[in-house]
Order: C-alpha cells, then sequence, then structure tokens
C-alpha cells in the first residue's frame, strides 16, 4: 500500500508538541474528569426534552480526555478514512522507496503539527470517524484553561460546554443515516477529483500548507486550493451546509436551554464570544487556514437560520429537517429559512405560527 502520513511520527509530534495543561492537583483533576461525566449525563436529558431527540443507537460513554490523548484519538479516526483511500487510489501499490518514505514522514510531521495546534483549542468534539456510532470527546485540560481564563463558573461553564457537543452527539445517534451520510459526502469530495493520480499529492499539499501557517501568519495559501473541480466544489456546498446547520443546531439548543439551567449564561456566552473574535495575528491566519474562521460564521448563521425555521413551524416542525438527505437545507437556504419551510412543508406558515 503507498505510503502517504507516517502515523507513528504524527502521533509522536502531536505529543511533543502539545502545549502542558492548566496547573491542577491529582485529585482536583479526577474531580474535573468525575464533573464532566456527570454534567454530560444532566446535559443528555436536558438536549433531549429540549428538541424532542432521543438516541437511536445504543450510546458509548464520554470520553474524557487530555490534548495528547485528543490528538491520539483523532488520529486514529484519520487513519480509518485515509488508509482506505490512499489503497483505492492508490490501486494497492507499494511504497515507492525512499522518496515516499520521506514524504510520509514530512507529512507526519506536518499532521503532527496541526493537531497539536487544535488539541490546545478544542473543548469537545464529537468523534465519528473511529467508529460507529461516534464517540464524545471532552478535553478537560481547554475547558479548565477556558473557564479559568473568562473567570466563570466552573459548573456553570462545563454544564454549558456539555450542552453543546451533547447535541452534537445527538444529531448523530438520534439520527441514524446522519453519519453514513457525512461520511458519504467526504468520499464523493475525493470521488469528484478528475485526476485521482495527483489527489494524494494535493492532500499532502494541503497538510502542508496548514503546517506552514503555524510559522507564516503572512501566508495567504488556503485548503480550498485542493478543490479542483465543479463537482468538488457541489460537494463542499453540500457539506458546508451540513456542518452549518449542526453548529448552529448545536448553538440554537445550548442558548435555550442555558437560561433555565446555567445562572450565569448570559455572562458566560458574553465573554466566549468575545474570544471567539480576539486573538493574535498567528491565531488568526491559522484559524482562516483550519476553516475555524468558516466555523465560527457557521455559529451565527445556523444559530440564525434554526431559530428562523423553529419561529415559524417549532421544534417538531424543524425536526423534519432530519427525515432524510433530502430534508437537509441546501446552502441558498440557509439564508432564507421561508424557502427551506416551503418546499418540506408545502406552505409558509405565518411567522410564530
Amino acid at each position: 500500500m503507498a505510503q502517504f502520513v507516517d502515523w507513528d511520527l504524527a502521533a509522536a509530534t502531536a505529543g511533543a508538541l502539545s502545549k502542558s495543561g492548566p496547573a491542577v492537583s491529582y485529585d482536583d483533576a479526577m474531580a474535573v474528569v468525575t464533573d464532566l461525566r456527570n454534567l454530560t449525563d444532566e446535559a443528555a436529558g436536558h438536549v433531549a426534552a429540549y428538541t424532542g431527540l432521543s438516541s437511536q443507537v445504543e450510546v458509548p460513554p464520554v470520553r474524557v480526555v487530555d490534548r495528547k490523548d485528543w490528538a491520539a484519538v483523532n488520529i486514529a479516526g484519520l487513519k480509518q478514512v485515509i488508509i482506505p483511500l490512499v489503497t483505492r487510489l492508490s490501486g494497492d501499490k507499494q511504497p515507492g522507496g525512499l522518496a515516499d518514505a520521506i514524504g510520509s514522514r514530512v507529512t507526519g510531521v506536518q499532521a503532527g503539527t496541526i493537531l497539536a495546534y487544535l488539541s490546545g483549542r478544542v473543548l469537545g468534539q464529537y468523534e465519528v470517524f473511529s467508529g460507529n456510532p461516534g464517540q464524545l470527546l471532552l478535553n478537560a485540560p481547554n475547558i479548565v484553561e477556558v473557564e479559568r481564563k473568562l473567570g466563570a463558573d466552573p459548573r456553570d461553564f462545563r454544564l454549558w460546554v456539555c450542552l453543546h457537543e451533547v447535541t452534537h452527539r445527538t444529531q448523530f445517534t438520534a439520527v441514524p443515516w446522519m453519519r453514513g451520510y457525512f461520511l458519504g459526502e467526504v468520499q464523493a469530495f475525493v470521488d469528484a477529483s478528475q485526476n485521482s493520480e495527483h489527489i494524494l499529492e494535493r492532500l499532502r499539499r494541503g497538510v502542508s500548507t496548514l503546517s506552514d501557517a503555524l510559522r507564516d501568519p503572512d501566508s495567504r495559501s488556503s485548503v480550498l486550493d485542493i478543490v479542483q473541480t465543479p463537482a468538488q466544489k457541489a460537494v463542499l456546498d453540500r457539506l458546508t451546509a451540513l456542518m452549518t446547520l449542526l453548529e448552529g443546531h448545536a448553538e440554537f439548543v445550548m442558548d435555550g436551554v442555558g437560561p433555565e439551567v446555567i445562572p450565569s449564561v448570559e455572562s458566560i456566552r458574553a465573554k466566549f464570544n468575545q474570544r471567539r473574535e480576539t486573538g493574535n495575528p498567528l491565531e488568526k491566519a491559522v484559524r482562516r487556514l483550519l476553516g475555524i474562521e468558516v466555523k465560527m460564521r457557521q455559529y451565527a448563521e445556523g444559530r440564525k437560520f434554526v431559530h428562523g425555521v423553529v419561529e415559524r413551524v417549532g421544534m417538531d416542525g424543524f425536526n423534519k429537517i432530519f427525515d432524510s438527505p433530502l430534508t437537509l437545507p441546501r446552502l441558498d437556504e440557509l439564508g432564507d429559512p421561508d424557502a427551506w419551510v416551503t418546499r418540506v412543508h408545502g406552505s409558509q406558515p405565518a411567522i410564530g405560527g
């Protein structure tokens, strides 16, 4: 099989470059883990009651991780996707000697560098690549670090984070087709390449672009450089619409539930939004190249869309969005809730109806 990434080197690099977590005693660290597990269970009840969605599959328990473990889990997930992809594109050819070996090690270091950066930023994640139906991860060091920087009440902030991440878990476990649809779109993106012989090199260049951004904040390259065909653009539009919906739905739920169960939620939201909008030039450049700037817009645009639909047809009416891939919003509908309501419900109820 052709070699693309030296995964062991990626893991070692991520572990070596990951920032150390905030100073806590062993007992305090164990208390944080216990608290996050309990608050995940509490959040699950709130999310189910608010959304009317319940899991249709057995839900694995939350996994509370540190930064190194978060990177390792994501490396394992990426391997599940990339190894079969490389095998298919290469025709199961054997590695091409020294050049491929060096290339895989370079890419391994670059991938590890990117994951190390992200491991110090991500609070939580529903990881879908490494297994079905996926697994909820909470990055304890980052949660503690951010709550301290914000001066937030620890229990309130942790429950607030859990509400967001549990909503993502609910999206994938209450909607059994969601994971397969998402992975299918990722596969469709690759299949839409006009020249499969060059797709691996383009992917490698994308990894290199992101890694270089960590050292050169003035870089103007973009991960979109790997998009080369109209068919890939169409897939990317569908993926963008899906991720905007999922992020906006999670934001809508956490803001809807929050005032009832989190006394300091308004203060947390204001401080957290300010944190999202600020950062040094290097962080801003990396956020743009990694797509995090796009993700920030998705939070706002998706939340506005979900609010608009719920306002028109209620939560049960909104949940028709999860009936099938055909009822998902199209990219142009995200700014026009009425268009989605008309297409899916066949009518346009009065606002508030």
